[in-house]
């Protein structure tokens, strides 16, 4: 799997201050995208142990709130069981932080997968341009869900 980019204390890819790690990869090609460079599988850094560890070393601060899977798209087929593997060694040392996934799947075709067990809240669906909305949480269009999974 490769990626873009690793942002340290986020404060836009879910609730309190977070780690997000940007994937390349996706197959939605929603018009208007923001992180266009992120659709093909092979564009940006390889997701390496260096890589791991510096994401790591941001959950390991107490005010890190979590991680967000986001990209690209996390649940393109390829990065799957990377970021599966990911989430379930996040969910062991790090039971208290939350995980959030970002993927235009919506919920109805990924809810059978592995990694939904390990997923605190998913947001779903596709980009839609026509759809934008600045003023909703989480979201960039109003037909995307935010999906509190471990409810």
């Amino acid at each position: 799997m490769n990626y873009h980019n690793i942002v340290h204390c986020d404060m836009r890819n879910g609730t309190g201050l977070r780690v997000t790690l940007f994937v390349s990869g996706c197959n939605h090609h929603c018009k208007g995208c923001h992180n266009l460079q992120t659709w093909d599988h092979d564009s940006g850094i390889k997701f390496d142990e260096t890589a791991k560890q510096e994401l790591f070393a941001e959950l390991n601060k107490d005010y890190i709130s979590g991680v967000t899977f986001s990209g690209g798209d996390p649940l393109f087929p390829p990065n799957r069981e990377v970021i599966l593997s990911l989430c379930k060694e996040i969910k062991t040392l790090y039971p208290n932080k939350n995980i959030w996934l970002y993927t235009g799947y919506k919920y109805e075709q990924v809810k059978h997968l592995e990694i939904l067990k390990y997923i605190d809240v998913l947001i779903d669906g596709k980009y839609v341009e026509k759809l934008r909305s600045a003023n909703l949480p989480w979201v960039g269009s109003s037909n995307q869900k935010v999906i509190y999974v471990s409810d």
